[in-house]
Parts: C-alpha cells; structure tokens; sequence
C-alpha cells in the first residue's frame, strides 16, 4: 500500500470505487442565487434574498418560493430550490435582486446533480492505469488515504568495456567517456522510475561474473550496454548463461541495434543487452525497454503514434526494420509531419539532441519509402 502523497506516476493495482455518491448531494456550480424555477416561470423578475448557503454548511431551506438564497459555488443546493441563476446576470437592490433581461431560469441550471459522477458500487478507476493528478484526485474522493500500487522495479543499468572512462577522470587518446549508462539513467527516470542504480563493468569474465551475479541478486531488471554482439570480448551472454539466465532471443533484424539481448534470470529478472553504440542504445531502451517495463507493471500498451513521413526515406537493406530518427514538423492546418534527421552513424549522440523521436519503417521487400507513408513513431 503506498500513501496517496507518493503514488503518482505509480500503477493502480485495486479498482477505486466510490465511497457514496459523487457528488454527495445536489452541488451549485456557480455564485449567484437560488430559486424556484416554477417562480421564474410564473414570470417573477425580482426576488427579495432572504438567507445565505455558504459551501461546506447543511442545506438551509427556503421559506417563500418568491424569495432567493445568495449560493456560493460548491454548496449545496438549498431545500425548495432547483435553479442558480449566476451574480452577472442580476444587479443587487438592498436586500433583494432584480434579474436583467438575459437572465434565464430552467430547472436545475448551473446545478450538478447527485450522483451525476458516479455512484457507490460502480468502479471509478480499474486497476493498471497510471496514477496522474487526476486519478489521484478521484483516489483521494473516494476517502482513501493509501492505495495498492505496482512495486517500482528495481532497475540497474549496466555499461560494458575497459575503454570506458568515468564522466570527470582523466581520459588518453584511446579512451572514451562513459555515457550511455548514464543515458538510460536519464530516460528511466524521465519515464518515472527514479531508483535506477549504475555500474561499470570491465571486459573480464571474473568482474562480469561478479557483479552480475550481485546484480542477479539484488535487482529486478538488468539493462546492460555493450558486451553482447559477436567479438572476442562480447563476454555477457556467455556469462549470463552460466549465471542462469535464459537467452529468449539474440539478435533482431533491424538497423541500428542488431546485436540486441534478452533473457529472464532464475527468479524471473528481465534481462536486456543492448547494443553499445549510443544511437542503437537509446532506440532500443525506447522502442523495447520502456514498453516491456509497462508490461511489467501491469499496465496496457504503450499507445502507438503514426506519422507520415515528410519525404522519402532510403532503408538501405530490405528484409530489415529500419529505426530512422526524425524532427515533428507541424503544418499550417496542424497536421505533424516526420522529417528525417538521420546520424552520421551509431555513435553520433550528438545528433540525437536535434531529434524529437524515431520511425520505425517496416521490413519490406523495397528498401525505400514514399513521402507520405505512415510509420509509427516513437519519442525518445
């Protein structure tokens, strides 16, 4: 159970039903008085105001069907009255008002009536959604103070390689910086898991098959960078196996992010390999990592956006999917459009920072799209 305070972004996992009705009595919607309709029918114009309905007071009831009581919004409505007419539409003379020509007067105006949101036994949120503001408001009317959610997974990324040199440390000619751990890092927590550790692990099969197994242990998805394609030093899936993970699959048939992996660990740990070149990481964590941790958590699909693409598009190999980053043009009549960006390779992140998200074009037996043709389309 986690108190309603910290279960946003969290995934429901009970049915929220309404503790009474909603709303829990006829509700005024706007300031102004309450009448009888059937006065204002009767062609009554002006009403003497002959008592006050404060929001959060028991309903007061009115004592002449020729009279009025000032409402605030959010009150409910007083006894003998079915009809708000809102302050703009009245001018105030001493202790009683006078309706302007506009004024109109139909039974249970600017009123929400009981029950109208919803009515004890009928469910108001369904397990698995996400819990935005607004479903933690509807949490919160139905008077609980906790709710059952979904355990946030314990996450941890993992890069792979003896040239990689932490952020900050002296680097020489043949090393490079260690950032595509610290990428996934970002994009998980842009996404809401905020408790995602990061480990560095050389090229060996002795520290591999250390703090893998630690990991193992401890955490319930492992999310590795580097290390699974076919060189002498791509030791994790043959480690992994040895620690008892089951390969589900090796290499995928699309470009970039071939050398892609993933396994389920003794104790049912989602293990992923994904390639360590930067651009092949960051595709692969959005268009596989992120919908498979959805899943996890019990929630639906990720929803699919479609996008036309705004010109054509080499593939470059038929048979294969082919991942394409892409900017969101807008059009005059607001219409989106997806133009190409493509990298100047699989290690060129830079230009991923000028891309709103990728296409995902299908394998075909052609290896070019037309302008105009629609490929789903992921952010990063």
């Amino acid at each position: 159970m986690c108190a309603l305070e910290r279960c946003i972004g969290q995934t429901l996992r009970q049915d929220v039903f309404a503790e009474r009705d909603n709303p829990p009595f006829d509700r005024v919607c706007m300031d102004g008085i309450a009448i009888a309709s059937a006065a204002f029918e009767r062609g009554l114009r002006r009403f003497r105001v002959e008592s006050m309905q404060p929001a959060g007071a028991p309903a007061i009831r009115l004592s002449d069907a020729a009279n009025a009581v000032e409402v605030m919004t959010g009150a409910i409505l007083p006894a003998g009255t079915d009809c708000i007419i809102p302050l703009e539409e009245y001018d105030l003379q001493g202790d009683a008002v006078a309706l302007k020509p506009h004024a109109t007067g139909k039974v249970f105006r600017n009123v929400q009536r009981r029950g109208e949101d919803s009515q004890p036994g009928i469910a108001m949120l369904r397990a698995g959604i996400r819990l935005g503001a607004p479903e933690v408001a509807v949490v919160a009317s139905a008077g609980l103070a906790r709710v059952s959610v979904t355990r946030r997974p314990r996450i941890v990324a993992i890069s792979t390689g003896d040239e990689l040199i932490e952020p900050g440390e002296p680097i020489l000619e043949h090393q490079v910086r260690r950032s595509n751990a610290y990428a996934i890092v970002a994009a998980l927590r842009d996404h809401g898991y905020e408790a995602v550790a990061n480990d560095h692990i050389l090229d060996n099969e002795e520290s591999l098959t250390g703090r893998l197994s630690r990991h193992l242990l401890e955490q319930d998805v492992l999310i590795l960078s580097g290390g699974v394609s076919k060189g002498k030093f791509d030791l994790v899936p043959e480690v992994l196996e040895r620690l008892g993970v089951g390969e589900i699959f090796r290499q995928v048939a699309q470009r970039p992010g071939m050398p892609m992996y993933f396994g389920s660990g003794p104790n049912g740990q989602a293990v992923f390999g994904l390639p360590g070149n930067p651009v092949s990481t960051l595709i692969c964590l959005a268009r596989y990592v992120a919908p498979a941790l959805l899943h996890m958590a019990g929630r639906g699909p990720m929803p699919i956006q479609h996008m036309p693409l705004s010109s054509a598009v080499k593939a470059g190999r038929a048979g294969m999917t082919y991942f394409l980053p892409v900017t969101v043009r807008v059009d005059e009549r607001g219409a989106p459009a997806a133009v190409p960006a493509p990298t100047n390779g699989p290690g060129d992140f830079l230009a991923l920072t000028k891309a709103d998200g990728f296409v995902e074009l299908p394998p075909t037996g052609s290896e070019s799209f037309a302008p105009g043709f629609v490929a789903r389309f992921y952010r990063w």
